[in-house]
Order: structure tokens, then C-alpha cells, then sequence
């Protein structure tokens, strides 16, 4: 796995709307870890690409009436299989991480990368997903030494998210002194 212009090689490339400038294209430093699921808690199916693309259908889910208005994005999502679907470039900003913090810094997106694990906060997480999380995280940390941070949602905006919950195992995540 490798880095070209901002995009890993070797996965699916799927090109969001959701996205902008970085303030600084350069300067990003932290990574965080989320969870999605779509509809909640059933896996499999593209609807999480239908959400970060403006093209989710409301009427395929009830749930759906509730987001697919939404504007959002990751940089990155893993499946349940350890498929790894890129969204958007990492020198640009993705609309993953809402109102946030970090050591004092607002706006997370602003210089961070946005992975999503698609899961549930109390649903065990595949083995598949961890491994690709590690050779992700490598690969970026080869790329972006400046990358030198991973939280979870939960902890830039522990007033309203949870993710990637109780049931993700940071214990098994290699890179970045985790």
C-alpha cells in the first residue's frame, strides 16, 4: 500500500462532493477513528457511500429520513471484510468531525484525517478491519510524519459522539503508540 497524490493505492476510490481546503493543506497531525453503520447496526450493502456521495435514497430505509440530508464524509471507510474505500484526498479537508477539539484546537477537520470503521460501538469489530486499520496507519505515518495523533470521535467531541465505542480494541492498533 502506497500514497500517490493524496490517495492510497491498490483500494476503491470513490470521489465525494463532501469536502474543501484545509486551511493548510499540509498540516494535519491527527487521526480519528469513527463508526457508521447503515441502516444502524445492519452491515454490507453501499449505503454509506450513497451518504457520502448526497445520493442516499429516504425511501429505502426509515432510518434514512432522518440523515440523507446530510453533508458528510470520511477520508476513509473500512469495512466488516477489511475492504478499504477512499473519499477524499488527504491534503483536503473531510466533513467527518463536526464541532470539535484537540489540544486546545477547534475544528478537527481542519487538520485531521477522518477514518470510518464500519461498525457498531458495541459490536466487535473483524479482525479483517483491524488489519487494514494497521497497514493504513502505516502507510500514512510513512507518507505524513507530521501525523502524529489517533482518538476516537469520542474524544474531540465527547459531548455528543461515543465512536468508535466500547467494543473497538484500541489495544490492537500498532501504529502511533496506541
Amino acid at each position: 500500500m502506497n500514497i500517490k497524490q493524496h490517495w492510497l493505492t491498490d483500494i476503491t476510490h470513490v470521489l465525494s462532493p463532501n469536502f474543501n481546503e484545509r486551511p493548510d493543506e499540509n498540516a494535519f497531525s491527527l487521526m480519528v477513528i469513527h463508526c457508521i453503520s447503515l441502516p444502524p447496526n445492519e452491515f454490507g450493502g453501499r449505503y454509506i457511500d450513497d451518504l457520502f456521495c448526497n445520493r442516499l435514497n429516504p425511501d429505502a430505509h426509515s432510518y434514512f429520513q432522518t440523515i440523507y440530508t446530510l453533508e458528510v464524509s470520511a477520508h476513509l471507510l473500512i469495512r466488516r471484510d477489511g475492504e478499504c474505500v477512499q473519499f477524499v484526498p488527504f491534503n483536503k479537508r473531510a466533513w467527518h468531525a463536526g464541532i470539535s477539539s484537540f489540544q486546545d484546537r477547534e475544528n478537527c477537520n481542519d487538520f485531521s484525517i477522518g477514518i470510518e470503521m464500519e461498525g457498531g460501538e458495541t459490536i466487535a469489530y473483524t479482525e479483517a478491519q483491524y488489519e487494514k486499520l494497521n497497514a493504513v496507519l502505516e502507510t500514512l505515518q510513512k507518507t505524513y510524519p507530521h501525523l502524529t495523533h489517533i482518538v476516537g470521535h469520542s474524544d474531540i467531541a465527547p459531548e455528543r459522539k461515543t465512536d468508535p465505542g466500547e467494543s473497538f480494541d484500541w489495544s490492537k492498533i500498532s501504529a502511533f503508540g496506541a
